[in-house]
């Protein structure tokens, strides 16, 4: 492949740009194709694709005196799945038990 080197720099720093945002996209793309592949085998063959972690949901309601009240509701089990990406509506599991509080600003 022939490299032409007497482009101008912007132009070489675009094309190496657009090159590596293009790299970027096709792996994201390919990585969520094949992880809903999966998933969808393990929902079809019924290999535990779902999941579920106790989450502890509050709502964050503005004041108009500019203080923030907090009501929480009691720790709850919330479905999961068991994938990379979100997957039928689901977040993935391993998200969600990182992040084990979920925040609603009213």
């Amino acid at each position: 492949m022939k490299t032409n080197l007497t482009a101008p720099l912007g132009v070489r720093l675009r094309r190496t740009f657009l090159a590596g945002a293009l790299a970027l996209i096709g792996t994201v793309g390919l990585a969520f194709f094949i992880d809903f592949l999966i998933f969808r085998i393990r929902v079809a063959a019924n290999w535990n694709p779902y999941g579920s972690v106790v989450v502890d949901h509050y709502y964050a309601v503005g004041e108009k005196s500019g203080k923030t009240e907090y009501m929480f509701d009691p720790p709850q089990p919330q479905p999961c799945s068991h994938s990379l990406f979100p997957q039928s509506g689901y977040q993935p599991c391993w998200y969600l038990s990182r992040h084990p509080e979920q925040r609603t600003n009213v």
